[in-house]
């Protein structure tokens, strides 16, 4: 749970990849069943990463 607490202070896009990357580590330990529901989880979180990167990119323009 500490490792929670320690997201806090990191930017969403960090977090966002550090939360992927410890669900990725929770789903090499777990059964079939279970890995399925964490990788959706970790699906979600690399295209949130990517929606946020976009957004905060210096091309997108707001619209006129």
């Amino acid at each position: 749970m500490a490792e929670h607490h320690s997201l806090k202070h990191l930017t969403l896009e960090d977090g966002l990849s550090a939360w992927a990357n410890e669900v990725r580590e929770q789903a090499g330990m777990m059964a079939r069943a279970g890995t399925r529901r964490l990788l959706k989880k970790i699906t979600q979180a690399d295209e949130a990463t990517k929606l946020y990167k976009w957004i905060n990119s210096p091309e997108l323009q707001p619209p006129k």
